[in-house]
Parts: structure tokens; sequence; C-alpha cells
């Protein structure tokens, strides 16, 4: 994925959870903040949404997507 598709999509990402409620946030930081595990916990939890998803790997920012995506669609069915 080239650089200006990256941007997109980060900034997609960004604009979809912040349409999300907190809790969702809590999971996308479980599955994307924690660096492998080289992060802890507390420390993925506590940062914020929009570093999360500004340090994810570009490999897994086509799943996130579909990942905001359909939480979006289940909270407005």
């Amino acid at each position: 994925m080239n650089k200006q598709l990256q941007d997109f999509a980060r900034e997609t990402l960004k604009a979809g959870l912040a349409k999300l409620p907190e809790g969702s946030h809590r999971k996308f930081k479980l599955m994307y903040a924690r660096d492998s595990g080289k992060r802890s916990v507390a420390d993925a939890v506590a940062m914020p949404i929009n570093d999360v998803v500004d340090l994810m790997p570009d490999d897994r920012l086509d799943w996130a997507m579909q990942q905001v995506q359909s939480s979006l669609d289940k909270l407005h069915n």
C-alpha cells in the first residue's frame, strides 16, 4: 500500500473510531496497540486512540478498516 493510501486509511480509521463508543476503542487498542506484546495491556489501553492508529503497522490497516466499518454497521442497525 503506497503512502497516500496509508494516510487515507489512517484518516478513515480515525473518523470511524470517533463514531464508536469507548468500549470499541478499548478492544481496538488491545488488538492494535500491544506492539506484539512489547507494550503492556495497561499502557496500550492508556494510549490515545489516534496514536494507536498512527503507530499501527501498514499491513494491518485494511483489516482494521473492515473491522471498524463492521462495528459502525452494527451500531446503526
